[in-house]
């Protein structure tokens, strides 16, 4: 049988040995875990959280942006520390598998959650969350392996835009739920708890192809096991010490996730301290100084993220306050966010591989600006729909560019560690955007058009930290260290 033009293209992409089955199965785990994005924290549970579970309390929003930032903080701590661990065993399936069943279980449990029943709801959060974000750092730290270098961006678009397409799927179905229930005069006490369900069904079956059919490649790196055994540190390590509350539960998690991914009983009780944590992280940031170009993403990635962040987290907000949207109107905006998106991440791909990972960040950093710009300046719903759709259209392509970028410049021995240090760049980016938004319009006494003003700023840095990214010296020292071992 002769293969067509475009499977031909498509075998051309990726590495010697890689079947196009394993690069569907990497893609179906962006599809799976996008409905936890978009329906826990952007759509549905954000908002039951605070006008149920908190009761509208006054302190309501502050509890679950605080929630969030509790478990950002969490993953920024322990994420270089297990992505040694992983490259240190050859472990990254290995852990991508227990984050993805931590975040499944906790999603469902959120189902548990109802009225006054805040420890609970914050907990749940907590764990899903982080088990989420790692779960994200592994499954990126395989895309170098199965991708050609020339070939990064199209093959990490392809992933993204499944993901948006999951996150799609997740939502519209969830939407479904609501309705009918609705329909039959039930509350939000009744369907929020049954999304919680389908959308942890969705990931845990949407998740199933990448662990029959992904393979591990990375073999375990002696050298390197010294430094993980300490950074080993499970996702809940610094819960202890901004949630006292949950001290006991957290604690006990990190023991189990540790053992649960075969550190020795000593690793795992190394893990819990704060200080290796630390250690670890140090010692993560101070490798990067080898590889100057990447240190610069990680510092450009803070800016930009941060940003995008904001979008994420607040342009519902910025809907209703602003633009005095109504739900369904929300709701809908959610879609067209997700569908341009989708398109952003698959079609900018190509275009990356073909002009260049840097001039095609700096593109979508570009339309970022121009797109704050625009919704700034809207004083109709028609203007906050464009601003809605170029969003949706920077927020798959840059997300993707940045994380091909990641792949071009990390070392192929410490891919684990070197993705896991952009997850740090990325969630640090998630509690300094919203919290300097919120900082602004509390300051302001509310003027959210000033907050997204500010928010074209990060942008505006990330752009001017982009041009001090050389990628062809970066991929020369990938190769170089490649060569030495």
């Amino acid at each position: 049988m002769h293969s067509t033009p475009t499977s031909s293209r498509f075998r051309g992409a990726l590495n010697a040995g890689v079947r196009p089955r394993e690069v569907f199965a990497w893609s179906l785990y962006d599809f799976a875990n996008s409905g936890y994005t978009t329906v826990v924290l952007t759509a549905v549970f954000n908002a039951y959280f605070v006008s149920v579970v908190a009761g509208n309390a006054s302190w309501a929003t502050l509890a679950w942006t605080g929630t969030l930032s509790v478990s950002y903080l969490i993953v920024m701590l322990a994420m270089p520390g297990l992505g040694a661990w992983a490259d240190a065993r050859g472990a990254k399936k290995r852990l991508l598998a227990v984050s993805s069943v931590g975040c499944i279980a906790a999603t469902a449990s959120l189902a548990l959650v109802g009225p006054g029943g805040l420890w609970l709801g914050v907990a749940a959060v907590i764990v899903s969350n982080v088990c989420f974000s790692i779960g994200e750092s592994v499954i990126a730290a395989f895309l170098p392996e199965l991708a050609r270098p020339e070939a990064l961006g199209r093959v990490s678009g392809w992933g993204w835009s499944f993901g948006y397409f999951g996150g799609m799927l997740t939502l519209g179905l969830s939407l479904l739920v609501v309705m009918k229930s609705q329909a039959a005069g039930g509350t939000a006490a009744h369907f929020v708890p049954l999304t919680m369900l389908l959308t942890a069904g969705i990931f845990a079956i949407a998740a199933v192809p990448v662990f029959v059919f992904l393979k591990e490649r990375s073999a375990p790196q002696p050298g390197g096991a010294t430094a993980a055994a300490p950074g080993s540190a499970p996702p809940h390590t610094k819960a202890s010490a901004t949630a006292p509350a949950h001290a006991a539960t957290t604690t006990a998690a990190a023991a189990a996730t540790a053992g649960a991914l075969g550190a020795p009983p000593s690793a795992a009780g190394q893990a819990l301290g704060f200080m290796g944590v630390m250690r670890q992280l140090g010692a993560s940031w101070r490798a990067t100084k080898a590889f100057p170009d990447f240190r610069n993403l990680l510092i450009c990635g803070v800016f930009y993220q941060a940003g995008i962040a904001v979008v994420i987290t607040l342009a519902a907000v910025y809907a209703e306050q602003v633009m005095k949207f109504q739900q369904a109107q929300i709701m809908m905006l959610v879609f067209l966010v997700n569908i341009t998106a989708a398109a952003g991440a698959f079609g900018f791909g190509f275009v990356q591989d073909r002009i260049g990972h840097r001039a095609a960040l700096s593109a979508t950093l570009v339309g970022w600006i121009i797109m704050v710009l625009t919704a700034y300046f809207a004083q109709t719903s028609g203007g906050f729909w464009a601003a809605a759709a170029l969003a949706g259209l920077c927020m798959g392509s840059s997300q993707s560019a940045g994380r091909a970028m990641t792949g071009a410049l990390a070392p192929a021995t410490r891919l684990g560690e070197f993705f896991a240090l952009w997850t740090f760049a990325t969630r640090l980016a998630a509690i300094i955007g919203p919290l300097t938004y919120g900082m602004v319009t509390w300051i302001t006494d509310g003027n959210h058009r000033l907050g997204i003003l500010i928010t074209g700023v990060f942008f505006v840095i990330g752009l001017l930290v982009l041009t001090r990214i050389d990628m062809r010296r970066g991929e020369a020292l990938r190769v170089a260290r490649a060569r030495q071992g």
